[in-house]
């Protein structure tokens, strides 16, 4: 986090400390006329509110700067729990005389606040690293001028720009006035044995901060992979180089993705600790929709579609727990995950709790940082989860399922839109004597290599996904099916020019296409076969070429 952005939460969490500070003596009135109306006319109810309202200092207190208040709350709050528990209501005059002292202690507790407010402590962020989407530049430091150019020319069909160096005096020249996004180290030198390795240290000593970078070498020594982990270095690989995997771990380095921002559902019926912690998720890049009644969570549920829901136990009209029962039994929010905060410290209702659907408890006051982290780590776990359903596990693209859902979706925006639309179906050609000559990991390693292809060539607004086996879908928004032929053909060009390398020697592989398009065909169903059909014909007019369907 920036100083400005900083200072600004800093001056935020500020303000909230003393809003907090100047409703305390309308909380602690509140408490007292409560307590008051019970000496006149008991009522289990108005005890129960009482019980409430104490808890809510329980857990307010020392968020806001005000820890022997909470202290004090929680003192009270054990005393009426234990009466309520052992059924002492209505309360003799020995336990109301003892209640009575509490309360006076609640009250002269409300009265001061810490030294240091919590507002002033350091808050926990995750900052991410900046990320340059247009730097596809991979400097190329190797002796080997003939194997840097064979090199060079297959990673740059991918998308990369590549600089090669023959020496590490002209690399580190350059490095050090300019570093690449990548650097592609050897690591043995006619005039230093080591020095790839010695060259990345004095680059990082010289940038300040440690350059992604991957050695690649004819040593496969414990010792040298080693010496590559201590000089900084990202990867090792072997030669002769496997490309496929040298890609992947080059995408791996240099992906500009972000995630959409977590967002979180807050709910809980004080807004000023809602607020509170509204405004730290926000810190961590966190997006948060704060509801403070209840009964009102449905809406929400479905407009702001939160990937966790941060919930209270003790509520009015409805208990969290209660509420999380409510929100499980409906089929749509069952993987939510539901994290209780409370000042509940009771074990055994922190398990009823968690047995009613919740994932997680998190005690107030809670700090800022554990906040962060207990929210981040489950939203990310969740994330992952709901990704195995969507997308194919060797290739990371779209799943069948999905990729004929997302033809739904995006051919019913192209139509309220009056845009194109161009569906394609790809298939390698001759797989099945791949993976017969090869081997299935090798054959798998293709279909990467494919996917890695379509991913870096094809625009963001474009939806790429893994049909079955060794066929792929593609989806071109705002495009007519002869644009998308000629995006594919050189699609097409390049994956056949890639080597593959196996035990048995380099081997290449070409592909075909079949691709039909909106609003010639208006309805998915008939794009998706006229698409499959363009591509039998690629397959049988030869393969190795892209067809237009003529439907």
């Amino acid at each position: 986090m920036d100083e400005n952005k900083a200072a600004k939460m800093q001056a935020q969490l500020q303000a909230m400390h003393e809003a907090y500070a100047a409703q305390l003596p309308e909380k602690i009135r509140q408490i007292e006329q409560t307590w008051s109306g019970l000496q006149n006319d008991w009522s289990d109810e108005s005890f129960q509110t009482l019980h409430r309202l104490v808890h809510s200092l329980t857990g307010s207190g020392a968020t806001f700067g005000f820890s022997m208040l909470s202290e004090a709350a929680r003192t009270l709050e054990i005393i009426i729990k234990e009466l309520i528990a052992e059924g002492k209501i209505p309360l003799s005059p020995a336990h109301r005389d003892e209640v009575a002292v509490y309360l006076k202690a609640l009250r002269e507790a409300s009265q001061i606040a810490d030294r240091k407010s919590p507002a002033n402590a350091g808050i926990a962020t995750q900052v991410a690293p900046h990320c340059d989407a247009n730097n596809r530049l991979v400097f190329l430091v190797d002796d080997d001028v003939q194997l840097a150019e064979h090199l060079a020319l297959q990673i740059g069909y991918f998308g990369y720009t590549i600089r090669a160096f023959p020496t590490l005096g002209e690399a580190f020249r350059t490095i050090i006035g300019s570093p690449p996004a990548v650097l592609l180290l050897d690591v043995d030198f006619p005039e230093d044995s080591l020095g790839g390795f010695n060259l990345l240290e004095q680059i990082n000593r010289e940038i300040g901060y440690l350059l992604p970078t991957i050695f690649i070498s004819v040593h496969n020594e414990l010792e040298y992979r080693l010496k590559a982990v201590r000089a900084g270095g990202c990867a090792y690989f072997n030669k002769p180089l496997d490309v496929a995997a040298l890609i992947d771990k080059l995408e791996g380095l240099t992906s500009c993705e972000r995630e959409e921002p977590y967002r979180i559902l807050i709910v809980d019926d004080s807004r000023s600790l809602a607020d509170y912690y509204a405004t730290i998720l926000k810190g961590a890049g966190m997006e948060s929709e704060i509801v403070v009644e209840p009964l009102a969570v449905m809406r929400p549920l479905l407009e702001f579609m939160p990937d966790l829901i941060l919930m209270d136990v003790y509520m009015p009209e409805c208990s969290g727990l209660e509420l999380a029962k409510v929100i499980r039994q409906q089929e749509r929010f069952v993987s939510i995950p539901i994290v209780f905060l409370s000042a509940e410290t009771d074990m055994e209702k922190q398990l009823d709790a968690m047995s009613l659907g919740g994932d997680d408890f998190l005690t107030k006051p809670i700090r800022p940082e554990h906040l962060v982290s207990s929210v981040a780590t489950r939203v990310r776990r969740s994330r992952v989860l709901r990704s195995f359903m969507v997308r194919d596990s060797l290739t990371g693209l779209l799943n069948h399922t999905t990729i004929k859902a997302q033809l739904d979706i995006q051919l019913a925006r192209a139509k309220r839109q009056g845009g194109k639309l161009a569906f394609a179906m790809l298939d390698i050609d001759h797989f099945k004597s791949v993976n017969d000559t090869y081997g299935h990991p090798t054959g798998d390693r293709v279909i990467r290599s494919l996917s890695r292809l379509l991913q870096q060539r094809l625009r963001t607004a474009d939806v790429v996904g893994r049909y079955g086996g060794e066929e792929f879908a593609v989806i071109f928004n705002d495009t007519d099916g002869a644009t998308a032929v000629k995006v594919l053909d050189d699609i097409r060009h390049d994956f056949g020019l890639i080597r593959h390398r196996h035990e048995k020697g380099e081997f290449s592989v070409t592909i075909s296409a079949g691709v039909s398009g909106f609003p010639a065909i208006n309805d998915a169903a008939t794009m998706n076969e006229a698409a499959d059909k363009a591509l039998y014909a690629a397959k049988h007019g030869g393969r190795n070429r892209v067809v237009l369907s003529q439907d």
